[in-house]
């Protein structure tokens, strides 16, 4: 078969989505929501479990919430009593079917059902103490508090065990560890130490703990605009970017691969999840991209590189906008605002790889036959937009993110039932708020988990600790390289290497560990680090985030690039080894917006100037980085070039002018020879 006839019969249209298809895709590559076999009764029970959960906070979005700790402890003795019931102690449970029996009722074993219990009364303890007593109570806990305190330590680890993996409880077990154990610490580490009754008290009774920040912002904010999400695909707004994106992209070299592009960039405003815009978009992209052309981990790294934004796009960003709102003290629209043009370059990073690579390879766009009609569609399916613009229009006008959330879902479910042509069953409307609840078992164990490592940081103060022993690390690689950049101040140098070991922590964490607990962590632990060489606040958070989501693209743990090896047919490994390449320029954009904090929109001396400075670094940096790493501009690059584009891509993101000048004119010859080879190439060509 000839290349033309592989690029023939794409059929991009009619871009329907086949949901059920992407539900179970989604289950099975995202450990987070895959059940173990229930029998039709624990399903009957645990989907109304589920339902209830999200009732619950719809209602409480829209009318109110209740008391801070009965709010968080009755989403966390929900979260934790369903983990233990829809996710198996060992992984062969994924695979046992669901018999009944004395020791199984229904299916569920004896000891699960005790534990879903036990983690029920732990958890009810603390929202139950009047808020007088347990104000003297904190500091003086009583044996039952250090019994059930000690009980939902435990169950909580095995609890997030079992929904995200063993990452996430060992680091919480480290820092427990080192809280109990401070005498013995080597060097500046050492610390007076903690018994377990003191430790226990600290994170079981206090809002520092595991009833702190991250489980509050998971209860309040995550969990609805998770939901509203769910419903917003179902009504059919992912579909309608789907066709905008390809009207858009899809008539440029490599088609299929820039409405991946486009269409995960459009799908991310509304899931806020990698994995679950992978499977959604990629259904439909990545059996373009090989027909068309692409080789199989190509197809599916593009996906995920792209996909990966999801979690970065406004106006949910997953979690991270909500933790930034606690943590920052900031309006909600500050973040998104803040958030708005790094994605864009991240999005553009992706872009760029892919249109260098089409035309290294020469693959063609769709055909006008191949493209879908966007007229059509914005005719047939312009309602489901009223959902999303109605949620930014509440935002926009200063209410709560969550009552934003609560019309966000009204007026998804409102759309659902009186759209004709898509029109929502009452079992639809049942399984969208059982699917919404799905994903906060997973972060919600997880999220409070996190609560462990940030109380042990702020009982022991081992935060500081690590920033002062990174920016030493960092002040002596700067004094080694001073003599080979004399012309770079000390200080630019010291915040480069802490921004280089903080970034790669930032990875490593993420390995394992979900962005969200990832990003948790590293703020707690490695913020203050930049904040000690004056980095302002909302840029080190967005830092250390943009570090923490390259781990669901970076080996060996790479969910959304697994996810898309799978719906490709291709080495999950190789598949994950390119996505990380085409994600790199997202690894570039938070060098530049923490040498240049303009690219934020935000920061305290934003001015224009600054701002397209920074802006211009930005792209031509990209582009460069995009060209070697494709090893492909105007024509094929040569190994020379290729070292001077990076170089010149890392000159880039430095303040100084110096480095900039130098950058340029690294960059000057290569596209000189590029022209000039280019030239020699369509001579060559026969007419």
């Amino acid at each position: 078969m000839t290349d033309a006839d592989k690029q023939d019969n794409i059929h991009l249209t009619p871009m329907e989505l086949d949901e059920a298809r992407a539900r179970e895709l989604e289950e099975q590559f995202d450990s987070e929501i895959r059940f173990r076999p229930l029998s039709p009764a624990a399903n009957w029970i645990v989907g109304s479990l589920l339902v209830g959960l999200s009732l619950f906070h719809y209602y409480t979005a829209g009318f109110g919430l209740l008391q801070e700790m009965v709010h968080r402890g009755i989403h966390l003795a929900l979260v934790l009593a369903l983990v233990f019931l829809v996710f198996p102690l060992w992984k062969k449970g994924y695979s046992e079917p669901a018999k009944a029996s004395l020791w199984r009722p229904i299916g569920i074993p004896l000891y699960d059902w005790a534990l879903a219990i036990l983690s029920v009364v732990a958890v009810a303890h603390v929202p139950l103490i009047p808020l007088d007593d347990l104000a003297f109570r904190v500091g003086n806990p009583t044996t039952v508090d250090v019994i059930l305190g000690g009980s939902l330590i435990l169950l909580l680890l095995d609890a997030t065990r079992r929904s995200v993996g063993w990452p996430l409880p060992i680091i919480a077990v480290i820092f427990m560890l080192y809280a109990l154990y401070g005498p013995w610490m080597p060097g500046i580490l050492t610390h007076p130490g903690a018994s377990v009754s003191q430790l226990v008290d600290h994170l079981y009774l206090t809002a520092q703990g595991i009833y702190g920040v991250p489980l509050g912002v998971v209860a309040t904010y995550v969990f609805h605009f998770v939901l509203f999400g769910v419903f917003a695909t179902r009504i059919g707004l992912g579909q309608l970017f789907l066709d905008c994106a390809a009207w858009v992209a899809g008539r440029f070299a490599g088609g299929p691969a820039k409405v991946s592009i486009f269409g995960s960039a459009l799908f991310g405003m509304i899931s806020g999840s990698s994995v679950a815009n992978t499977v959604t978009v990629g259904s439909l992209t990545i059996p373009a991209m090989i027909k068309l052309g692409y080789k199989r981990e190509f197809a599916g790294a593009v996906e995920a590189a792209s996909s990966t934004g999801g979690q970065i796009t406004p106006p949910i960003m997953g979690a991270a906008a909500f933790l930034m709102i606690e943590f920052l003290g900031l309006p909600y629209t500050t973040i998104i605002l803040a958030a708005i043009v790094p994605a864009a370059m991240h999005f553009f990073g992706v872009l760029i790889q892919v249109h260098f690579e089409a035309k290294r390879s020469g693959l063609r766009g769709l055909r006008p036959d191949e493209m879908p009609d966007v007229a059509a569609a914005l005719k047939r399916d312009w309602p489901t937009i009223i959902p999303l613009v109605a949620l930014i229009g509440v935002l926009v006008a200063g209410y709560t993110p969550y009552l934003a959330a609560f019309w966000g879902i009204t007026l998804c479910i409102a759309v659902g039932l009186l759209n004709p042509r898509r029109r929502l069953s009452f079992q639809e409307i049942f399984d969208g708020l059982r699917d919404g609840a799905k994903y906060a078992l997973a972060v919600g164990a997880a999220a409070a988990t996190v609560g462990i490592v940030v109380g042990v940081v702020t009982l022991t103060g081992v935060g500081f600790k690590v920033s002062f022993i990174v920016t030493s690390v960092a002040a002596n690689l700067a004094s080694v390289f001073e003599v080979v950049l004399p012309w770079v101040e000390a200080n630019t140098l010291i915040l480069f290497f802490t921004l280089v070991m903080t970034g790669f922590v930032c990875i490593l964490m993420g390995c394992g560990v979900p962005t969200t607990a990832n990003y948790i962590i590293m703020v707690t632990v490695a913020a203050p680090a930049l904040a000690l060489l004056g980095v302002e606040p909302i840029v080190a958070h967005f830092f250390v985030f943009y570090y923490g989501l390259l781990a669901d693209i970076t080996p060996p743990v790479a969910l959304a690039a697994y996810a898309a090896a799978g719906m490709a047919g291709a080495d999950p490994f190789k598949t994950g080894n390119t996505a990380f390449r085409l994600g790199l320029g997202k690894a570039l954009v938070p060098f530049v917006f923490v040498f240049s904090p303009s690219l934020l929109l935000v920061t305290k001396d934003f001015n224009w100037p600054d701002f397209f400075l920074a802006l211009g670094g930005c792209v031509i940096g990209i582009t460069a980085l995009g060209a070697a790493l494709s090893r492909y501009m105007l024509a094929p690059t040569k190994a020379w070039e290729n070292l001077l584009l990076i170089v010149a891509a890392f000159l880039l993101i430095m303040p100084e002018i110096y480095t900039t000048i130098i950058g340029l004119l690294l960059i000057a010859p290569v596209l000189v020879n590029q022209w000039r080879q280019r030239g020699h190439d369509t001579m060559l060509t026969p007419a």
